[in-house]
């Protein structure tokens, strides 16, 4: 007796027409991203767990890799899966430094798995897709406006995705300003401040007390969580509390580096705002942070963060500083197929399907003749699995939301048959090409299933 299949919480998978949404997604941002400069990798799904344990992330459930015939506690039992891209990729960075060329700028596109309890947005796998650039050593400032802008770029092209806000700040500039007020341990403050998009200011300056601040110290410490602005205006806005430090100024230049770097980018759909309270959980940020969020679904949260670690990735003798930013492409997605239905015009790639005529072996050759001939200009078919009649044909090609049938006549001769308007035309397979909007499944947001029924 076979065992009830149900789904699995948190391993979200994709429909054919959904998948297609998913993927010209990913093109998208792979194309934005190699004309940028960035090349490809792919790091193992693995890493030592001392490695993943001591990067900020000991708040989430690492998955623990063990080979089933292994006793527990046996030579795997060491390995987790990767929770996200930018661990792996800096010891990538350690590992293949004497044949990298810095700074080194590079894309990925991959599965990470976190043991989260799933919900809207939060899954147990997931795909993102990162970029980051990293040097030896040093690594200019420039690279901090350079990654946001790119991802801004792919982000715009994208244009069936809900505009979006990239929120930006810099851990100098908090960690500055709370130096400033007197904290010898800025930390706690910034990572309550970090807290107030979930938690109310009344709960975070309670916080604060409770960790040994009075009153009037926690108030100061949250007056600069509520500066945020479009512009270079912010500058003032934190002058005008009154609080000196070196690093809170080089905070502030960084930071207004990133805001004006940006501005060009700023559109009906793209906003970018300095935001302080963002800092980011994540401990081994060190300047410029990102946080970003989807307009009309800001309850999913930041879909798109990253910023610049100085000491992420070491050799001992060598520091590989960086910054990147990184999409999670799931966490965007999934909930828009949901709500929305979102979706592609059709589930499948072909755009004509070549019938048959009969079932004598030469007239499926002649049928794969025109198919090839179709491919070699790169135009996706098939060829029809059976020589039912041409009507059923046709409504197999309408179930698949295919648009043409090509037809060989009696006398030798081709036709095509926009099956959409009932147009029929003679045709050259040598020649034809569908418009181009019927090459490739469009994205919609009908559902592909209605033309089923």
């Amino acid at each position: 007796m076979n065992a009830k299949i149900r789904p699995l919480s948190g391993f979200p998978e994709l429909l054919p027409a959904q998948r297609v949404v998913e993927q010209q997604v990913v093109d998208t941002l792979r194309h934005v991203f190699e004309l940028h400069g960035f090349a490809g990798i792919e790091t193992r799904a693995v890493e030592p767990l001392d490695q993943l344990l001591t990067k900020g992330e000991t708040s989430k459930e690492v998955y623990v890799l063990r080979r089933l015939q292994e006793q527990e506690g046996g030579k795997d039992a060491g390995l987790g899966l990767h929770f996200d891209l930018t661990v792996p990729f800096a010891r990538y960075v350690v590992e293949n430094a004497g044949r990298l060329e810095f700074p080194f700028r590079r894309y990925q596109v991959q599965k990470v798995w976190r043991g989260e309890r799933p919900q809207d947005g939060r899954y147990r796998e997931f795909t993102q897709a990162d970029i980051d650039v990293v040097g030896r050593d040093t690594l200019s400032f420039h690279h901090d406006v350079e990654v946001a802008r790119v991802m801004l770029d792919a982000l715009r092209r994208i244009d069936f995705l809900p505009g979006f806000r990239l929120q930006v700040n810099n851990r100098k500039l908090l960690e500055g300003y709370f130096l400033g007020l007197g904290l010898d341990d800025p930390a706690p403050a910034m990572t309550a401040v970090d807290k107030l998009d979930k938690q109310s200011p009344e709960a975070v300056a309670a916080l604060l007390v409770e960790g040994g601040l009075d009153a009037d110290l926690a108030r100061r410490c949250l007056a600069i969580a509520e500066i945020s602005s479009t512009d270079t205006s912010f500058v003032q806005q934190v002058r005008d509390l009154g609080v000196e430090h070196p690093l809170l100024e080089e905070g502030l230049t960084e930071l207004a580096a990133v805001v004006e770097g940006c501005a060009g980018l700023v559109g009906p759909r793209v906003e970018v705002v300095a935001d302080l309270r963002i800092a980011r959980g994540l401990d081994y940020y060190t300047g410029t942070v990102f946080e970003t969020r989807m307009r009309g679904h800001e309850a999913l949260g930041s879909i798109c963060s990253g910023g610049r670690y100085d000491a992420l990735a070491t050799d001992g003798r060598t520091t590989y500083p960086g910054v990147g930013i990184s999409l999670g492409v799931s966490r965007v997605l999934v909930p828009l197929i949901s709500r929305t239905g979102l979706v592609a015009d059709r589930s499948v790639p072909s755009a004509v399907l070549v019938a048959l005529v009969d079932d004598a072996p030469e007239a499926r050759a002649a049928s794969e003749a025109v198919a090839d001939a179709l491919r070699a200009r790169d135009v996706a078919c098939e060829v029809s699995p059976s020589p039912q009649k041409f009507g059923k044909q046709i409504r197999y090609a309408e179930r698949r939301g295919i648009p043409f049938v090509w037809f060989t006549t009696a006398e030798g001769g081709h036709e095509v048959k926009d099956i959409r308007s009932g147009e029929q035309v003679t045709a050259d397979p040598a020649a034809w090409t569908p418009p181009h909007e019927d090459l490739r499944p469009q994205v919609t947001s009908h559902d592909p299933q209605e033309m089923t029924k």
